[in-house]
């Protein structure tokens, strides 16, 4: 497969997992607890993706420095901007229950919302082009754990949106134009950074990798937790085993 096409591919596959989680959400009767569950599954995943795939990556191509730097960055970078939506309206984004404001409780809270869910997707998706580019190959291990992750965020925040009195039109746009950008910032990781030392290259699939790992403890944790509880940790690990098991088995 021509690898401008994989990368592309791949990143519309990964944010395709928004519009089917959606779907779900938002037309199906699905409990809090089982989103919060998969939730939890998903966080799990995500973490041994970033762990295993990610920063080991970054450490193999340019060594710690690389890696350190890139990390903190983008955990620095996705912070301060969360930071900012959350207090726009976009802080309950991935909740499922009523915690999502309408327009008439904060204005301009669907747009925060709907900028924090792209701010979600796009670290993910540039890490699959990265992946790519120094694999030669995608990694299934990275787009099986950012499409197991984006399923129950899809689900929870469309589910939220509808309690929040936002229409259909808005939840589905928000999401179709969100799996596309995921589609385009995956072919951006790949062509943007072809011609680029293995060092930036390095630090920054390393920025990508502390941008979703604080994504997943500022947003996809509160949400596991609300409702598994002391489960969450359980069934996290039983995430973090399975993409594990896929990175080796890949490899």
């Amino acid at each position: 497969m021509d690898k401008v096409f994989a990368a592309t591919f791949w990143g519309f596959v990964s944010g395709g997992a928004l519009v089917i989680g959606a779907l779900i959400g938002y037309y199906v009767n699905v409990s809090a607890r089982f989103v919060a569950g998969v939730m939890a599954f998903g966080s799990g995943v995500l973490i041994s993706a970033l762990s295993f795939e990610l920063m080991e990556e970054a450490f193999r191509e340019s060594g710690m420095t690389a890696a350190a730097v890139g990390f903190l960055s983008g955990a620095f970078i996705y912070a301060l901007a969360n930071r900012l939506l959350a207090e726009r309206g976009a802080k309950h984004r991935k909740r499922s229950g009523g915690q999502q404001p309408g327009e008439d409780e904060q204005s301009g809270s669907g747009t925060a919302i709907a900028l924090g869910a792209l701010l979600d997707g796009i670290p993910e998706s540039i890490a699959i082009g990265l992946s790519i580019l120094h694999g030669g190959a995608v990694s299934v291990a990275v787009v099986a754990a950012i499409f197991l992750s984006n399923l129950p965020e899809g689900m929870a925040s469309s589910a939220g949106m509808k309690k929040a009195g936002r229409s259909v039109g808005y939840v589905f746009t928000v999401w179709i134009v969100i799996a596309v950008a995921c589609g385009l910032s995956s072919l951006a990781g790949y062509t943007l950074f072809d011609n680029l030392s293995p060092f930036v290259i390095a630090a920054t699939t390393a920025v990508a990798a502390g941008a979703m790992l604080t994504m997943i403890v500022d947003t996809m944790i509160p949400e596991a937790f609300s409702e598994t509880h002391n489960w969450a940790g359980l069934i996290a690990v039983a995430g973090f085993l399975t993409s594990f098991m896929l990175s080796e088995l890949a490899g």
